[in-house]
């Protein structure tokens, strides 16, 4: 078998282990297969860092070169576990660092005057305003993902919580709700069960189909202007960003005590479905109160002080 045979067939059995693993890598696979013709051209047998630079050079922008390297990387990985001989490229080689926006955190404020809003929606006692009065606070009471919410089937709702299956990280949880939610959600639910359609999703539209995200953009977009929200006040405000407030409130309401705030981020990290817990770690960006405790924290410590 040619060498060049021997990098795709790799990338194959590589792909399968990571799929039966529960990874879509949709985007990873592309880029490892690229990488794998790439390599075959030139009749390797092993991962070069060489080649892998090589390939992940020819394309346009740093972060695209950053993201074609480290899958290479992960790929080497998982080969040399079995053959030392496959080369590991330096993951850092073009200097990229992803930086990320601070979003824009809702006040409680705001939050009432979305909720107000929405319930103006004409006709404002529909199923579709009900559907999306339910949505948005559940959004802002909970900090689901909006595909998590949208996914939601009627059987997810349960007398614990709600059931948040396979989603972004492959993961399934149970997302415990305050009562009052739990008391709203009951309210809308007794109007969906009401709904002869064949689907089983939670949020549907006034044509009894799955709520699309499109048209939760788009209504989204009417609220914000009729909550006299819009961007033309010169701040961004995404449906998103219910996450992260949610985030920074849960950590701004953090019990005193440093053990005790690693243990609430913990299980803030397991409530918000993170694969990773540095994902959690990042809201701390945008809390001033924790980070100004950080602040003096460290400064004790640089100072000699004890922590």
């Amino acid at each position: 078998m040619a060498g060049g045979e021997l990098v795709i067939r790799a990338v194959e059995n590589y792909l399968a282990a990571r799929h039966a693993a529960g990874f879509e890598l949709k985007s990873q696979s592309y880029l490892v297969r690229s990488f794998a013709r790439f390599a075959a051209a030139r009749d390797e047998k092993h991962i070069r860092t060489a080649t892998a630079i090589d390939w992940a050079s020819r394309t346009v922008s740093v972060a695209q070169r950053d993201a074609r390297l480290k899958a290479v990387c992960r790929f080497s990985r998982y080969l040399r576990a079995e053959d030392s001989r496959h080369e590991l490229p330096p993951p850092r080689h073009f200097g990229y660092r992803k930086t990320r926006p601070l979003p824009h955190i809702y006040s409680r404020e705001e939050i009432h005057r979305l909720m107000d809003a929405a319930l103006k929606l004409e006709p404002p006692h529909s199923l579709p305003a009900q559907t999306f009065v339910t949505l948005l606070g559940l959004l802002a009471a909970t900090g689901l993902r909006i595909s998590e919410a949208l996914n939601l089937q009627l059987s997810d709702v349960t007398p614990d919580g709600l059931l948040i299956r396979k989603t972004k990280f492959q993961k399934t949880r149970l997302v415990p709700l305050h009562q009052t939610v739990a008391a709203r959600m009951e309210r809308y639910l007794q109007r969906r069960r009401q709904v002869r359609s064949s689907r089983q999703e939670v949020f549907v539209d006034d044509d009894r189909r799955p709520l699309r995200y499109w048209d939760v953009y788009r209504t989204f977009q009417k609220v914000l202007k009729m909550a006299g929200l819009s961007p033309s006040s010169g701040r961004r405000y995404r449906l998103h960003h219910l996450r992260h407030t949610f985030a920074v409130r849960a950590l701004e309401a953090s019990p005193a005590g440093r053990q005790r705030i690693g243990q609430h981020m913990l299980a803030l990290a397991t409530y918000m479905g993170h694969v990773n817990i540095d994902s959690t770690y990042w809201y701390l960006e945008t809390t001033p109160e924790l980070l100004r405790g950080i602040a003096i924290v460290g400064e004790a410590f640089l100072c000699g002080g004890r922590t």
